[in-house]
């Protein structure tokens, strides 16, 4: 919880990963026993400050209910719209039907099935000290370049202060209904939720974040996702040892 209100988790979980250049949608492959859904969905119910979870599927989904995911805590089932955005909607709408009272709005990347708890534990720390919400990201540390229209390098750019941004974001669930909604009626098709709430005044914060949180786009990156769950793991059972 944060200032006694409810976080509930947010996951969009409608597009169909065209780059995977699979049959079926990216978050319906698996690694490790699992489809990289369920791992997403076991990493944040495990928290315990997550009180449940929206889960935003296409209204075709046929891989959803094969599954039989079992969740011990509430879990409803909202539908994707044509963009991220209003997918994420969608989900705030019917979170604001099923949770009566003011709550926070914890939105995640179904296809980044790697995020750490102590990750999700600065993330709302974080929160509590900043009413406009955080978001996990990582500063750059490649060089960046900038390409024109024929391919070639048009410029270096400096990358100083720049950031990758990640998934979740936590934020008031009433204040990013509103950022999205107005940014929607103006027309703006937002990449992340954390520049409909900079759009519209919000300073969020950022919270460093691990680099194996990574968001799952192409055939690759289901084999790089098996050696990182298999090394948290291993990490995760010695400090258990260590603790003993």
């Amino acid at each position: 919880m944060i200032n006694n209100r409810r976080i509930w988790a947010i996951i969009p979980a409608s597009g169909v990963g065209h780059r995977m250049q699979s049959d079926r949608p990216k978050q319906y492959l698996s690694f490790c026993d699992k489809t990289v859904l369920e791992h997403t969905l076991d990493r944040l119910l495990g928290c315990d400050q997550v009180h449940g979870v929206i889960l935003v599927l296409r209204e075709d989904d046929e891989y959803w209910p094969k599954l039989q995911y079992h969740a011990d805590k509430p879990l409803h089932i909202a539908h994707g719209g044509a963009e991220r955005q209003d997918s994420v909607i969608n989900g705030l709408i019917l979170l604001h039907q099923v949770d009566k009272e003011e709550c926070y709005a914890m939105v995640h990347d179904a296809a980044r099935p790697l995020v750490q708890q102590e990750e999700l534990s600065a993330l709302i720390n974080a929160v509590k000290q900043n009413k406009s919400g955080a978001i996990l990201a990582s500063p750059v540390a490649d060089t960046l370049k900038r390409g024109d229209s024929s391919g070639h390098i048009s410029e270096t750019v400096d990358r100083n202060n720049l950031w990758r941004a990640f998934t979740p974001q936590l934020f008031e669930s009433a204040l990013l209904l509103d950022a999205l909604q107005q940014a929607k009626n103006n027309q703006q098709v937002m990449t992340d939720d954390a520049a409909a709430m900079a759009a519209v005044g919000h300073a969020v914060q950022l919270v460093e974040g691990r680099s194996d949180n990574i968001k799952i786009t192409r055939p690759e990156d289901l084999r790089l996702a098996e050696q990182i769950w298999k090394n948290q793991q291993q990490s995760n059972k010695g400090d258990q040892q260590h603790h003993k």
